[in-house]
């Protein structure tokens, strides 16, 4: 015997028990042809096993099949009775509940909440119930329901098919309504939490039962009619869904894109009564197309006369009444039991459920298999064997058959099948009728990067249009910007910031800006780094180019004194103060000028050892013939006077070790320097956000401003003691143009220490070079051009005697 319930009703009629007598059993109402099929399909099966001389051979099954009438309550009172074996499930027993039980298994229910309801009483006495439209997650738990299995996969599967399905096509704020039972609430938290990982946001969430007051089912509407998402994913039954459905219609509530589960998404039914095409375009996942042959005409050879209990069935189908007595109204039509199915065309003679109809059909022939191999049939079955429950139970888990259709019928340990799925496709024709179009499939056999396959069929979306919907919190971050959230909201709510000077995001919809490498920098649309420009002292550049040309015009005007000098050299006023310091001062202001071309051009490391050096020591080669020139001055006054033999301390010999000497000096700080820590190339990247400075890092501090210093105490000493020799008689005296040259020598070099320091970049070399020119060109104008003057202009006065001072005496 198997048993089955189903509701071939899909509500029942309240009452108020008094408790006065006992209650009485509930009054059903709305008759539901659905039900009727589906326990035809089970009536089939059985009849193709009994028929059958391989499967069960001389053993035939027997049926009970009870009416729930969509009660919890009731389908519970049906599995009690068939577990106990009692036709009157209410009816009480003398006998003791000690034998075994008359079923060895229960096909049904429909629903979640009644199998969670009925699995849980018949779990205890390990009785298989076979579901085949239960897709409730919380079903597969084997601690508390040990005895269900089913044929149509859990929502575990289905729900992230879902929530795949709905990040694929890129809607990432969508509302969800779900039927307020275990199947709708268990199917929506895991297609939530799916959601969540896949950056899926909910707007809404509101749930639904058929019985709730009507104004739950405004608020429902009101809910949507306020939202921004366009998208809707629908967890519901397909009895809740046409009661929302017509509400949606009053409210002419169209253009939202309806996602929807295979509780709803292939019912032909369902599609008929959305008159208002709420659900045009509805995207979905079904139960894969199936084919029981025979099935159909099985139904429409339905006879009502075999059984009492089909008359309701009957005279709903056929809109008549049977005569039961002589007062019946004479217009009455009148049933014979004899009206022929095949010319009817409603819900019944709708076969769309056909994959439904094989789960029933597989769930059959599921307790089949395993009562023969529990038998022991091979061709015949063994009849003394005991069909205790837990037996049948464990054989059944184990199972694994093809039926005739070709579907492969196993159970895994947690009693569910494999998890495949159709994406369905609602498309409108012509006719008016949807079309269910078949654009893709979910294996959950396949990888996890394969498991969705959408073919390359063309879509229709909500209201009949062929462009993809959008429905997103926010347009995406374009590259450049990132994502900050917005303050109470989602996750999928945010602001697109531009990201900040020096970091880009190039690519949609990014959290975080990348800060560039620091000799990058970020493009003015903040989506890629850009080399930053190096930025150094260039000769292509005006101030460059004019620094330069200063450098070469004064390197010119040195060597053409130099030249006059030494077409000169024999006259007075060019041997008055020793002409080889003078030479050596030109050669030396020769040097000043070109080191200045060092500063200029792109650092490497030879320039920068190079251009401080050469500084430093060209300076004090100047410096010390200055310091020669302006002794000799002194040493010459003093040689002038009665009984002075000054001079012969102080020679020419002297005068070039001098020279010699004070240059060594600089010479060693200079090897020490670059020595110790030398000069550098260096990259700096703090100077300017968008620029890299090169410049000549100094290595040691110590070992410039050493250097620095070292010119500056010289300069000093010469400056002072030409200061003393200024009031020295005109003709023979230049101590007065030295004291002017090395004033500023030092107002140069005073002035551009905090010049240079506050410098940026470049320009700091820059000022460098400007102070090596000016003191360069005072000491070449304010000791040589005089002299020049002389030579060029007033050759009368180049004499001895005007240079001893005894020309102006008469």
């Amino acid at each position: 015997m198997l048993g089955g319930i189903f509701s071939f009703h899909s509500s029942w009629t309240n009452r108020q028990d008094t408790y006065n007598q006992k209650p009485l059993p509930l009054q059903c109402t709305s008759l539901n042809f659905r039900g009727f099929q589906l326990a035809q399909a089970m009536l089939f099966a059985i009849e193709e096993i009994n028929n059958s001389k391989d499967l069960l051979p001389g053993i035939s099954l027997g049926y009970n099949i009870y009416d729930s009438c969509g009660s919890i309550a009731r389908s519970v009172r049906a599995a009690l009775a068939l577990a106990n074996g009692n036709e009157v499930a209410w009816a009480p027993s003398e006998d003791p509940c000690t034998r075994f039980s008359q079923v060895q298994a229960i096909i049904g229910e429909t629903s979640s909440s009644p199998c969670m309801a009925v699995a849980t009483v018949i779990g205890p006495f390990h009785i298989p119930m076979i579901s085949h439209s239960a897709t409730c997650a919380c079903l597969s738990d084997k601690n508390k329901y040990p005895s269900f299995l089913r044929t149509i996969p859990s929502d575990y599967y289905q729900s992230r098919a879902l929530a795949q399905l709905v990040k694929h096509f890129g809607w990432t704020w969508v509302g969800a309504i779900r039927t307020n039972d275990d199947y709708g609430n268990n199917g929506m938290v895991t297609f939530t939490e799916t959601a969540q990982k896949l950056g899926i946001c909910l707007e809404y969430s509101v749930s639904f039962f058929r019985t709730d007051p009507p104004n739950k089912l405004q608020k429902i509407i009101d809910t949507i009619k306020s939202s921004t998402s366009k998208v809707i994913v629908a967890f519901l039954s397909y009895m809740d869904l046409e009661v929302v459905l017509h509400e949606l219609s009053l409210h002419n509530l169209t253009g939202y894109q309806w996602v929807g589960t295979e509780g709803w998404i292939s019912d032909s039914q369902t599609a008929a009564i959305d008159t208002g095409h709420i659900l045009d375009g509805a995207l979905g996942l079904s139960i894969p197309k199936a084919h029981v042959g025979g099935i159909r005409e099985f139904m429409s050879n339905m006879d009502p006369l075999n059984s009492s209990s089909n008359v309701m069935f009957w005279e709903a189908l056929f809109s008549c009444k049977f005569r039961l007595s002589k007062s019946s109204s004479e217009n009455q039509r009148v049933c014979t039991g004899h009206e022929d199915l095949t010319g009817v065309q409603n819900s019944f003679s709708d076969v769309s459920l056909m994959p439904i109809f094989n789960n029933v059909y597989k769930a059959v022939y599921a307790v089949a298999h395993t009562l023969h191999g529990v038998l022991n049939c091979n061709k015949s079955c063994n009849k003394t064997v005991r069909l205790e429950s837990y037996k049948v139970l464990r054989s059944m888990k184990k199972i694994q058959f093809t039926t005739k259709g070709g579907d492969e019928v196993y159970f895994n340990e947690n009693g569910d099948p494999a998890a495949k799925y159709e994406i369905i496709n609602w498309q409108p024709t012509a006719k008016g009728i949807v079309d269910f179009v078949t654009v893709g499939l979910y294996d959950t056999s396949l990888p996890a990067d394969k498991q969705l396959n959408l073919q390359n069929t063309s879509l229709i979306w909500a209201q009949n249009s062929q462009q993809l919907p959008m429905s997103v919190c926010n347009d995406k971050c374009p590259p450049g910007t990132r994502k900050v959230l917005q303050k109470g909201k989602p996750v999928c709510c945010y602001d697109c910031l531009r990201c900040a000077e020096g970091e880009i995001s190039n690519s949609t919809d990014s959290i975080t800006c990348v800060q560039c490498h620091p000799e990058f920098w970020s493009n003015a649309r903040r989506d890629a780094c850009v080399r930053k420009k190096a930025e150094f002292l260039s000769y292509k550049e005006i101030m460059g180019a004019l620094l330069t040309a200063a450098s070469l015009f004064g390197t010119c005007i040195t060597n053409v004194v130099a030249v006059i000098f030494f077409r000169y050299r024999h006259t007075p006023i060019v041997r008055a103060n020793n002409s080889e310091l003078s030479f050596l001062l030109l050669f030396s202001l020769t040097l000043c000028f070109l080191c200045s071309l060092t500063f200029i051009g792109r650092p490497t490391e030879w320039s920068c050892m190079l251009r401080h050096t050469a500084f430093g020591i060209t300076f004090v080669l100047c410096i010390s013939c200055v310091l020669g020139k302006t002794l000799v001055v002194l040493m010459a006054f003093r040689a002038s006077l009665p009984g002075s033999n000054v001079m012969k301390w102080f020679g020419p010999a002297q005068q070039r070790l001098s020279v010699l000497a004070f240059t060594f000096i600089q010479v060693m700080i200079c090897v020490l320097w670059l020595t110790i820590a030398p000069p550098f190339p260096l990259k700096n990247f703090k100077q300017f956000k968008n620029k890299i400075t090169l410049e000549c890092a100094l290595g040691s501090a110590v070992g410039f401003w050493a250097v620095l210093g070292y010119i500056g105490v010289l300069a000093l000493f010469c400056f002072i003691l030409a200061f003393l020799a200024r009031k020295l008689p005109n003709n023979f005296n230049e101590a007065k143009f030295i004291t002017f040259s090395m004033l500023i020598f030092c107002a140069v070099w005073i002035t551009f220490i905090p010049a240079y320091i506050s410098s940026p970049g470049k320009f700091s070399v820059a000022v460098e070079i400007f102070a090596i020119l000016a003191s360069s060109f005072g000491l070449l104008f304010c000791i040589f051009i005089p002299k020049c003057y002389i030579i060029l202009l007033k050759p009368e006065n180049n004499t001895k005697k005007n240079i001893m001072g005894k020309g102006a005496q008469k």
